[in-house]
């Protein structure tokens, strides 16, 4: 039985981490357009509607501080939505490679450790964006908001574990 490589695994879990964003983004778009949402996908899921630092969500905010902080120069309203887009989608990609790490290393993955992954997403951001000061502590956050939040990041690491566990038939 040949195992999976280090390599092998980072590159299936950024290629799954993607999947499940995409997954994630399309159920909360979904839910947009429920609640009386007008834009077309494209224009949601580029943020068309971020004109500002004032109006950007938390993924702007850390990408802002993790580039002006790097490279001490602010960076103008125009780049929120750009900024957003890209640390939305490199979290994803990212927290993906380091679930294929993880399943990579078992001995078969499974579809069944997606919650658990996803769940752990979830609660990761509850812990480090209330200590950043870009979202309120989570018991301050009604029962339904952290539930639409949570069940988003379930599908998202579901979609991730589905998603690696498809592309390592043969390999684990």
């Amino acid at each position: 039985m040949s195992r999976t490589t280090p390599l092998g695994a980072i590159a299936r879990g950024l290629l799954a981490g993607a999947v499940g964003t995409l997954a994630m983004d399309t159920l909360l778009y979904l839910r947009y357009r429920r609640g009386g949402g007008t834009d077309s996908f494209k224009d949601w899921e580029f943020s068309a509607s971020v004109k500002s630092w004032a109006d950007a969500p938390a993924p702007a905010q850390v990408g802002r501080r993790l580039v002006e902080g790097l490279f001490q120069r602010k960076l103008p309203d125009s780049s929120a939505a750009l900024v957003n887009n890209i640390t939305h989608w490199a979290f994803g990609i990212a927290n993906g490679a380091a679930y294929g790490v993880a399943a990579g290393s078992l001995r078969k993955p499974r579809v069944a450790y997606g919650p658990l992954f996803g769940a752990s997403v979830w609660s990761g951001g509850y812990v480090v964006l209330p200590a950043a000061g870009l979202y309120k502590n989570i018991w301050e956050y009604d029962r339904k908001t952290l539930a639409k939040d949570l069940s988003a990041h379930l599908v998202y690491g579901t979609t991730t574990a589905a998603a690696f566990a498809l592309t390592s038939k043969g390999k684990a």
